[in-house]
């Protein structure tokens, strides 16, 4: 009969003290009691030498333990995490070796410590599984755009504007606005393109002020006019898709997590500060894991490319036909009128044939094809 839980002390107790009876057979009692000869033995040796307290049960946690982590070095991941809540065991690793510290445990250690602790949940880790990523080659080759969706302070609405390099995830900016339109986004990014240069390309959605939404396959809007004659080129994510914006979406993701969850906020002061210190830990201190565990700052590089002060002239080949775009963004063309965007009203476009189809036009502003022209489904205007 298997001992229970209640009586197993009294029953270690009654075993030992029979066989400690002279001339008792001692394993004829170890079959009666149904325990091993190893387990007996040791039961005799702990009454022996400690009396009836060797009866009970003992730690079996080894007494040195060299791969135990110190506990200053734990003390130290549980203050990573706690600061950085977000932070997995890979983070966490690369970061103590950052800070010089020594014998730094292995991710999943860390991972351990952390559950031990309870800072970690099964939400967290389905938060942290990884998205599929593409880069660009070199730094500002692309620059990725956008607002975050808004939130509410106690003193107005808040639309979080933020700018990524698309090959080392180097946040350029990460700023607080009151409205998400032209006026408050264009002195930002002269900001921008005064400290860190121009880069090759910069994408953005299809909504405002980026683009037209109504005409997302070529609207432009008053920003991307500026943007192209300063020699950037301008592409815009598939619409319905945000995916192909994806970096900066992951990055929005990281934000929301790292910085506003759980966040009430007094006014948009307020939140630039939070946004400017998360922004220095993320670009000087979190490793990112798709950079290695590197931090984007290793890997990003200002813009050999100047911003030009003063905006360069408009030009075109002269094999272009160069029309001058008229109110409310129309063209008159070989005798039609044809709508261009309002954004270009008193910009000089360039028309550019197609030279293997007769009555197709390519439509250009500076160095970004905009639309087609296809004159052979039109009807007639004259």
């Amino acid at each position: 009969m298997p001992w229970q839980r209640r009586d197993l002390m009294s029953l270690r107790r009654e075993f030992v003290e029979l066989a400690a009876v002279e001339g008792a057979n001692r394993r004829e009692l170890m079959r009666r009691f149904d325990i091993s000869p190893k387990t007996g033995y040791v039961w005799l040796k702990r009454f022996e030498q400690q009396g009836l307290a060797g009866l009970a049960d003992q730690s079996r946690r080894p007494q040195c333990s060299p791969a135990q982590t110190p506990a200053s070095l734990e003390a130290k991941v549980i203050a990573l995490r706690r600061t950085h809540p977000a932070w997995g065991g890979r983070k966490i690793a690369r970061r103590l070796k950052e800070l010089g510290c020594s014998k730094v445990p292995a991710p999943s250690t860390i991972a351990g410590i952390l559950r031990r602790h309870g800072l970690i949940d099964p939400a967290a880790s389905e938060a942290a599984t990884p998205w599929q990523r593409f880069e660009h080659e070199h730094p500002n080759s692309l620059w990725q755009i956008d607002f975050k969706g808004y939130f509410d302070t106690s003193a107005g609405r808040c639309h979080p504007l933020t700018l990524i390099d698309d090959h080392s995830r180097f946040n350029l900016l990460l700023s607080v606005c009151d409205r998400p339109d032209t006026v408050a986004v264009q002195p930002l990014l002269r900001t921008v393109f005064r400290r860190h240069g121009l880069p090759v390309r910069i994408n953005a959605d299809n909504g405002s002020p980026w683009g037209s939404p109504s005409q997302h396959r070529h609207g432009l809007s008053a920003l991307s006019v500026w943007l192209i004659r300063l020699g950037i080129r301008v592409s815009h994510s598939r619409a319905y898709h945000p995916q192909t914006n994806g970096k900066i979406e992951r990055f929005h993701r990281s934000l929301k997590r790292e910085v506003l969850a759980g966040q009430r906020f007094e006014n948009l002061v307020r939140v630039q500060r939070a946004f400017d210190h998360w922004r220095e830990v993320y670009n000087y201190e979190r490793p990112h894991e798709s950079l290695g565990l590197d931090v984007p700052s290793q890997h990003y590089r200002s813009s050999p490319i100047p911003y030009p002060e003063k905006l360069p002239a408009i030009e075109y080949p002269e094999t272009d036909t160069v029309l001058t775009v008229d109110w409310n963004g129309w063209i008159k063309f070989r005798g039609h009128k044809l709508k261009v965007s309002n954004a270009l009203h008193r910009l000089p476009i360039g028309l550019r044939a197609d030279l293997h189809q007769d009555g197709l036009f390519e439509a250009y502003f500076c160095h970004q094809r905009f639309m087609k022209i296809d004159l052979r489904t039109l009807g007639s205007n004259k």
